[in-house]
Order: C-alpha cells, then sequence, then structure tokens
C-alpha cells in the first residue's frame, strides 16, 4: 500500500510541477514585489474576468487529441471584425456586444471549419500546425484592415483614416462608442458577498444531493467541510480586509461577465457527458480505434475547431470590453491571444492532451499573477523592470516548449510499452 500510494504521489508530481513551480513563483513574487495586496488581489480578479473565457476555449480540442489550439487567434480576429463593424455602425451598450457577438458566430464557424480542414491534413502536429496558421492569417487580417476595409468595403470615418484607405490603428471604446465594461457593468456586487453566498449554495446543495442520495457520504463531507472552510476563511478579520476596502478600495465582481464564464464551465462539462463529447474523447485517445468504432474522425476534430474558435472570439469580445482596457489596438490586439492562454492552461496542469475547467481556471490565476508582479520584483531585486518583461515572454514560451518536450516523451515511452507489449504477445502466440 506505501508503495503505490509513494508511486501515486510521484506521479502527480510528475503532471503537476509546472503547476507547483508557478505556485511557489507566485508566492515569490508577491513577496518581493512590495505590492500592496489589495492591489495585486484587485489586479488577479480583473484579469480572471478578462481571460478566463479564452483560455477555457482551448479545452475541447485539446480533448479531441488536437493539442493547443493556437489559431485561437483567428477566432480573436473574427471578434475584432465584428467589434469593428459595430462601432462603425454606431450600436453602442450591451445592444453592441450582443451584435459583435452574433457577427462573430458565423465568422467563427467558418474560420474554425477551415483550420479543422487543413489540420486534419497535418495530423500529429496540429500544435504546430495551428500556430503557422495563426501568422499565416495575421497577413491576412491586416491586408483586410489596411485596404479592404475603407476601400472596397466602406466603414465610417469612426474607424476609418480620414483622406485614405484603411482603418485607424486604434480605436475607442469609451464615451459615446459605449461597449467599454458593457457587460461588466451590468451588475457588480461586493467579492466577499460573493464568496459567501457561493459557499451557502454549495453546502445546501450538498444537503439536498445527499439527501437524494445524488452523492456519496464522502463527497457530501468534502463539498460541506470545504465551503464551510473556504467561508471561514474569507471571514478572517486579515484576510476580509483585503477585499472590503479596509487597504484600499472593496472589490467588486462582475457578475454578469462570470455567470457568462459559468456558463462557459458548465457547457464543458455537459457536452463531455453527449454523444459529442464522448467522440471527442474517443479520437482524442486513439484515432484508429475511434475510426472502427465508426466515428467520423476528420469530421468531429473539425467540430471541436470550429467550437473553439467560436468561444475564442466571444472570449475576445468579453476582454476588450472588460474594465481597464478602453481601447481597440486594431492591428495588434490579437497577436499573443493564442500564446498566452495556451501558456496559462498549461501552467494550470493540463497538457497537450488533458483539460479541464478547473486547470483552465487555475492556470490563469497563476499565469497572470506573475505577470501583475513580474516588473516590480525584477525593480527590486535587480533593480531594473525591463527585466520582468523579458522573464513574462520566457516563461510564456518555456511552458509550452516544457509541455511539447513532456509530452512528446510520454508519446515515445507509450509507443515504447506497447511494442514490447506487441512483442511479447507474439512470443507468446509462437510457443
Amino acid at each position: 500500500m506505501n508503495d503505490l500510494n509513494s508511486k501515486n504521489f510521484t506521479s502527480h508530481l510528475k503532471n503537476y510541477a509546472v503547476t507547483y513551480m508557478f505556485i511557489a513563483l507566485s508566492v515569490f513574487f508577491i513577496a518581493v514585489s512590495g505590492l500592496d495586496i489589495n492591489y495585486v488581489a484587485s489586479q488577479l480578479l480583473l484579469r480572471l474576468n478578462r481571460n478566463a473565457f479564452i483560455v477555457m476555449a482551448l479545452i475541447i480540442p485539446i480533448i479531441a487529441g488536437m493539442g493547443i489550439n493556437f489559431s485561437i487567434t483567428i477566432g480573436a480576429m473574427a471578434a475584432q471584425i465584428g467589434l469593428l463593424l459595430t462601432i462603425s455602425w454606431g450600436v453602442t451598450g450591451v445592444p453592441g456586444i450582443l451584435l459583435a457577438a452574433g457577427i462573430t458566430l458565423p465568422l467563427g464557424l467558418i474560420f474554425g471549419y477551415l483550420i479543422g480542414s487543413l489540420l486534419n491534413r497535418m495530423k500529429g502536429q496540429e500544435t504546430i500546425g495551428s500556430l503557422i496558421l495563426g501568422y499565416f492569417a495575421n497577413g491576412a487580417y491586416q491586408l483586410l484592415f489596411l485596404f479592404i476595409f475603407g476601400g472596397i468595403i466602406p466603414l465610417s470615418d469612426k474607424v476609418t483614416i480620414v483622406g485614405a484607405t484603411g482603418v485607424q490603428n486604434t480605436l475607442n471604446l469609451t464615451g459615446s462608442v459605449g461597449l467599454s465594461t458593457a457587460i461588466d457593468s451590468i451588475l457588480r456586487v461586493p467579492f466577499l458577498q460573493t464568496v459567501y453566498v457561493l459557499a451557502a449554495v454549495v453546502l445546501a446543495g450538498s444537503v439536498v444531493l445527499w439527501a437524494r442520495k445524488k452523492i456519496t457520504k464522502t463527497r457530501f463531507l468534502a463539498l460541506s467541510i470545504g465551503a464551510v472552510i473556504v467561508a471561514g476563511i474569507f471571514l478572517l478579520p486579515p484576510v476580509a480586509n483585503v477585499f472590503n476596502g479596509s487597504h484600499g478600495r472593496e472589490i467588486r465582481i462582475p457578475v454578469v461577465t462570470w455567470l457568462i464564464i459559468g456558463a462557459l464551465c458548465l457547457f464543458n462539462a455537459t457536452i463531455m457527458r453527449t454523444r459529442l463529447g464522448q467522440k471527442f474523447r474517443a479520437v482524442g485517445q486513439s484515432q484508429v480505434v475511434a475510426n472502427a468504432s465508426g466515428i467520423n474522425v476528420n469530421r468531429t476534430r473539425i467540430t471541436a475547431i470550429m467550437i473553439s474558435t467560436v468561444l475564442a472570439g466571444w472570449g475576445q469580445i468579453i476582454f476588450m470590453q472588460s474594465e481597464g482596457i478602453g481601447t481597440f489596438q486594431t492591428y495588434a490586439a490579437h497577436e499573443q491571444v493564442g500564446l498566452y492562454a495556451g501558456a496559462a492552461i498549461l501552467v494550470g496542469g493540463a497538457s497537450i492532451d488533458r483539460a479541464t475547467n478547473m486547470q483552465a481556471l487555475i492556470g490563469a490565476f497563476l499565469f497572470h499573477s506573475l505577470f501583475i508582479t513580474a516588473q516590480s520584483a525584477s525593480s527590486n531585486l535587480f533593480g531594473n523592470a525591463v527585466v520582468g518583461e523579458y522573464f513574462r515572454a520566457f516563461l510564456s514560451y518555456g511552458v509550452i516548449a516544457l509541455a511539447l518536450i513532456l509530452y512528446a516523451a510520454r508519446s515515445a515511452r507509450q509507443r515504447k510499452t506497447n511494442l514490447m507489449a506487441m512483442a511479447a504477445q507474439n512470443g507468446a502466440a509462437k510457443e
């Protein structure tokens, strides 16, 4: 039993080594940065509001065995086309956001179909292929915004360069445009109040489920005790003071934004219980076995990419309208979307072939905790804040490279094990 526990613990450490490393780095950077804890907490929640949705857009292709879908950059481009047209037509507020999302939907489906069709021709190299597709699409995007919009396709003077063709480099989302914080500002509630309400809901829900014999006693105790502990931690004065305004401004949660994020969590969890979700899993585990079972592998993979592309586009809209953005960098807003989202989900413990909602949320939290504190920590440690910028880039590319190396090593070990098993079977058959 001890050997089994030791083996499980070792396997757990191997799978989540990057996550634990980032936890340690986050704690260290927060400590040496000298930043006020209220500021760090508020910025972390703000970045989660912005980025959680788009990070979770990567989950379905990973489960379907297509690796990190860096082509979500193209989904972000579709969203920016929707936002551009919305601004040009003068639609403001929530209707403007809905219009942009509506335009993104067909564009994302079309782009996703094309991406999936191309990735089906480079099976086994989807991660690299999607990265290259993102770079290729960026050239077409620049052509569209520089020469076609405002030239061949007329737009209003709100978005085009007066006296020339093309779209302005920076578009304002605030003021009369009315798109900035259109979703975030619908309803905001104090963070502590949200925590207490959620803890109460989890506690009550666990009691009801246990009474109806929907969960085991162990699960009931885990949920109940966990909810009580979380509520108790945030009731402690040193913790509560970080969020209630005693050390700065009171931290509030944009409820509608988080309801949308929660809806995506529910969608990801629910679709995996459907026939389509089972196809995703089957294709991700073995395309040969899935094909033998009568599953159209290529169609399933295309569907996964189409869903991911649309979700990424909607995630980009949530990002662009969020607090603290205010402007739309027309030619550059999409460029790092795939890189940062991919690095974030890997930091949370996901890999090239497995991912969950919780891993996406934890990864976004840890990844952005370093982004917030890197410059101040580098300034205090090395006397130069620029080092923090290089460290951010190093982490982003380094985490992705490490994930690819670990996946390649694990695949090689699996192939070796399979070959040894086949050799043993052939030897036994000959005897």
